[in-house]
């Protein structure tokens, strides 16, 4: 039966309505997403890299998407708890997680998780950033290189401390894997995110900490941290005059960081392969790029299949290292 009658626009209404109907219920709730707020869990405090990388996604993305996208920090438990609360959120794309890659590929090694689990509980969407590590010490400790550092730990053994994000978080594996290497003794204090840590950090009552340049690079140029190497296979545009670690003789050091969302596993693959293609036109803007070359990190998008290969590559890759490390839960 023909409709003479309607209007060309009610017409082509009609047509989009049947394709969306013919297509099947996702493809009509991917149109319709988001029609409210979307929540970006964070595990870990204001400050760090993880908490950088979500603000510098969300906002865009919000923009783009039509509705806020907010941030929300929940620390604590190695990343568990933001990490537990999204794995088990209704999978329809209005809770996120801005995951932080210590927290999925290394800490589950450390001790096991509990109510959740890093590779079945959640779907990838897309990779944001990736940045090497820095090692950084106080100004005060007498040390101005890495070979400075290693003679030192070993003519005060015990004596020197370091902080990390969390016990079993990147920082901790890389800097147990520095001691092993250099045959030194230096004490682990772990904290609830990167910003606390580099809070004491600042304020003397730590040594030093292996962490991603973001939260660093201010610090560096006001002289408040001192910078001994780079964990990445170059030196970083940031921090020309910081060598890297191969070329302050530990070749084998090298780790870098990686920050990616990731939905409840479930959540539909039209509303996931929305939020990767609105990422990826995000990300490759010189805008974003720029940002997150600001903050020595960069901008590395993988979408929902790779980023799936690299999570379980990355989770089997730190397993062997905990393992052989022997590093296990406090």
């Amino acid at each position: 039966m023909s409709t003479p009658f309607l209007s060309k626009p009610l017409r082509a209404c009609l047509a989009a309505a049947t394709l969306a109907v013919a297509a099947g219920p996702a493809a009509v709730l991917a149109a319709d997403y988001p029609d409210h707020p979307i929540t970006l869990l964070v595990p870990a405090a204001p400050g760090g890299t993880t908490d950088l990388a979500a603000r510098l996604i969300a906002q865009p993305l919000g923009q783009a998407l039509g509705q806020s996208v907010v941030v929300e920090n929940k620390p604590g438990a190695s990343g568990a708890i933001a990490s537990q609360a999204v794995a088990k959120a209704t999978p329809d794309g209005y809770t996120l997680l801005l995951q932080y890659s210590g927290y999925n590929a290394i800490s589950p090694h450390v001790q096991p998780p509990q109510g959740w689990d890093p590779i079945k509980d959640f779907a990838p969407i897309a990779n944001i950033l990736s940045a090497p590590q820095v090692i950084v010490v106080r100004p005060s400790l007498p040390v101005h290189t890495l070979k400075e550092l290693v003679e030192y730990a070993k003519a005060n053994p015990d004596k020197l401390n370091y902080a990390s994000s969390g016990n079993g978080a990147l920082q901790h594996v890389a800097t147990e894997l520095l001691k092993q290497m250099a045959d030194v003794k230096i004490t682990h204090i772990p904290y609830k995110g990167t910003g606390p840590a580099l809070n004491d950090l600042l304020g003397g009552a730590v040594d030093m900490t292996i962490t991603t340049p973001p939260p660093l690079l201010g610090h560096i140029a006001a002289g408040k941290l001192r910078a001994l190497a780079v964990t990445g296979p170059n030196r970083l545009a940031s921090l020309p005059d910081v060598p890297t670690a191969a070329e302050a003789g530990y070749p084998d050091l090298l780790v870098s960081s990686w920050f990616a969302m990731y939905a409840p596993a479930k959540t539909p693959k039209a509303v996931v392969d929305k939020l990767a293609s609105t990422i990826e036109g995000i990300m490759k803007t010189d805008e974003f790029r720029k940002k997150a070359a600001e903050q020595g990190a960069e901008a590395e998008f993988m979408g929902p299949a790779k980023l799936a290969d690299y999570t379980q590559q990355e989770y089997d890759r730190w397993g062997k290292v905990v393992k052989a490390a022997g590093i296990k839960a406090n």
